[in-house]
């Protein structure tokens, strides 16, 4: 049976319980995807405010407007010096960012209030931070639960990581396979797909859409063409559709694309994307068990997916690279360093990507990682 999870208080909580402390005058923005303790930590926060405090949620039946979000922000403000008020799934509440900016500029220079704003659609969030609040909010991001974090609070391997992901609640049924797979599809997938795209975006062919959502997660950390995605959908679209929707589950924390590595961006853009989920779970949600059991070159591409969702939690931009016959998995840029990564798991690897990437940027530095060092670098020991 698995072990039952033990509460770990998770980086971004200790970040925002901290910016909350000091007397800067900044909304504070918490965005990352479902069922990642988002609410949990916020709550937990909340409950541990010394001071006045509120707490809403605009997750209701029917969408609340304008004067339910003026009305609340009203009597928050009401409550005196110090208040702490925490607005979740605020992007729910059509044009919520214009109503945020008028009220919070109308009560900022009295610094009373404590604002935290809450949201799992990343697009619409940032999309609405940008066109009214610039200047007006720090952002923070709650990344899905890493493999250090699983082993702490579940005692996971590294070999069940990769099978069922880091969905902590859905790590509760791992000893029931079939019935975790089911809770990841209709309680992670599904509400983000239905709800937090679907609801949201205005797409054409919601079919098609969830499709590609499906063919995506068929080649974790593998290079593919919009063309060869495409070919494979049953309904018909265009690359640009499929671009389109690429960027929307991206925008959804459900993948995130490579670009090919280039020193110059615009070519870099142009190029297949590498397909990166964001969670194991996403995965083995649609995939065949037997897969997992009985396909070495599936578990070297799980290793490898597990590996670039690390790296893509760090500061920095990451990439592949493919020139001919040579390739690299990751090249993480940051901080005017360059790093290439070739993963030696599953498939033979000789090392020629990396020698070929060095001769090409020789100001870099390479790596051939295996599957026991990045236990190791995942696991924090």
């Amino acid at each position: 049976m698995p072990k039952q999870a033990i509460n770990i208080i998770r980086v971004f909580e200790s970040v925002l319980a901290k910016r909350l402390r000091e007397k800067l005058n900044f909304m504070q923005v918490l965005i990352g995807p479902r069922q990642v303790g988002k609410t949990t930590a916020v709550t937990r926060i909340f409950d541990e405010w010394s001071g006045q405090k509120k707490m809403i949620s605009a997750d209701l039946p029917s969408p609340p407007d304008h004067s339910w979000l003026t009305a609340n922000w009203d009597d928050a403000a009401s409550l005196g010096d110090e208040v702490l008020f925490i607005i979740d799934e605020v992007h729910k509440v059509p044009g919520w960012n214009e109503v945020i900016k008028s009220l919070f500029d109308k009560t900022r220079s009295r610094r009373k209030m404590r604002v935290v704003l809450l949201g799992s659609a990343s697009l619409t969030i940032q999309r609405g931070l940008g066109e009214s609040l610039a200047g007006r909010y720090e952002l923070l991001k709650a990344n899905h639960w890493s493999y250090s974090e699983c082993r702490t609070a579940f005692d996971l391997t590294f070999a069940e990581y990769l099978r069922y992901g880091g969905y902590p609640a859905a790590l509760e049924l791992r000893a029931e396979p079939e019935r975790w797979q089911t809770y990841v599809r209709d309680s992670i997938i599904e509400p983000v797909l239905g709800r937090d795209l679907l609801g949201h975006q205005r797409i054409n062919k919601p079919a098609l859409f969830r499709q590609t959502f499906e063919l995506a997660m068929r080649y974790p950390s593998q290079v593919v063409s919009y063309n060869k995605l495409l070919g494979q959908l049953q309904e018909r679209g265009n690359t640009d559709t499929i671009k389109d929707y690429l960027t929307l589950l991206e925008g959804g924390f459900l993948l995130k694309q490579l670009h090919k590595f280039s020193m110059g961006a615009l070519s870099a853009k142009t190029s297949s994307p590498k397909i990166l989920p964001m969670d194991l779970a996403l995965v083995a949600a649609l995939a065949p068990s037997s897969q997992f059991s009985s396909d070495l070159a599936w578990r070297g591409r799980l290793v490898e997916s597990a590996f670039g969702a690390h790296l893509a939690r760090q500061p920095g931009e990451l990439y592949y690279w493919a020139d001919g016959r040579h390739e690299v998995d990751f090249v993480h840029e940051h901080d005017g360093g360059i790093t290439a990564y070739e993963v030696k798991s599953g498939r033979e690897r000789d090392g020629k990507g990396l020698i070929a990437f060095a001769q090409r940027y020789p100001q870099s530095k390479i790596r051939l990682i295996t599957d026991s060092e990045i236990e190791g670098m995942l696991g924090g020991f």
